[in-house]
């Protein structure tokens, strides 16, 4: 997972970590293990593998598309760029500068999520989809790295699916819209060709799990109304989202794996 997903942050996410009372690894050990709760990665030769194949294998087709260029869009998890990734499901843009609180949190959380789901990962040692072959993915110039990290479950969507929950948290009236979207981000992982789609369903379990568990914990209480606060402030000024990427992600949700 620290290959193109998490690394920007790994290296500094515990100087960024006073307000919390444990260090990074503590920190992680209040995240829900995935290992404990998720279902295995479908065995070989049953009907789910047949299925994530048959996912793969369909949105080869798809390169050189709108729907492959969002997958390229997506594969991108530096903080800032996620959060503009829920502009259009916000209803207004998600400028990271206007939203510090926000920006805080989600580098907080990052070390200790990556730490938690490459875990889960060594524990499965599920290859990714296009290890073995030659078929294309959306960002070639990580292939190598990918290569030598583990599939299941997807890092991209746990994340996307735990940042959404924030949003949608935050935004109640654009819940449905926000969580839409995250649906769309794990599913720009299938259209890539970096993870079955099996990892991707796996990879919303593990967002959703982590996102209660944080709950209940009274530094992101904290942190959250801080969140909430600068969100309403943006929304009361919006401005309105590139229409042509609103539309891409339309046509996204309508989209079948």
């Amino acid at each position: 997972m620290r290959h193109g997903l998490f690394a920007f942050c790994a290296a500094t996410l515990c100087l960024a970590l006073p307000a919390l009372p444990q260090p990074c690894a503590a920190q992680t050990a209040l995240l829900p293990d995935g290992r404990n709760f998720l279902p295995p990665p479908p065995p070989a030769g049953s009907h789910a593998q047949e299925a994530d194949v048959q996912a793969f294998e369909n949105t080869r087709a798809l390169i050189g598309s709108s729907r492959w260029q969002l997958a390229h869009n997506d594969a991108d998890l530096t903080p800032q760029h996620v959060i503009s990734d829920f502009s259009c499901a916000a209803g207004f843009t998600l400028r990271a500068d206007r939203l510090p609180a926000l920006l805080d949190l989600l580098k907080t959380l990052a070390q200790p999520t990556e730490q938690r789901v490459t875990e889960e990962k060594n524990f499965w040692h599920r290859p990714r989809p296009f290890v073995g072959n030659q078929q294309d993915i959306c960002t070639p110039d990580a292939r190598s790295k990918l290569q030598t990290s583990f599939s299941y479950p997807s890092g991209h969507t746990t994340w996307g699916w735990m940042t959404a929950s924030i949003l949608a948290s935050a935004l109640p009236e654009r819940a449905s819209e926000i969580m839409q979207r995250a649906r769309i981000f794990g599913e720009s992982r299938i259209v890539c060709g970096v993870h079955w789609k099996s990892d991707v369903q796996a990879g919303y379990m593990n967002g959703a799990a982590m996102f209660a568990a944080l709950q209940a914990q009274p530094w992101f209480v904290e942190k959250m109304t801080a969140v909430r606060a600068e969100l309403q402030a943006l929304q009361a000024h919006p401005t309105q989202p590139d229409a042509t990427t609103c539309t891409t992600e339309q046509k996204a949700a309508a989209d079948i794996f």
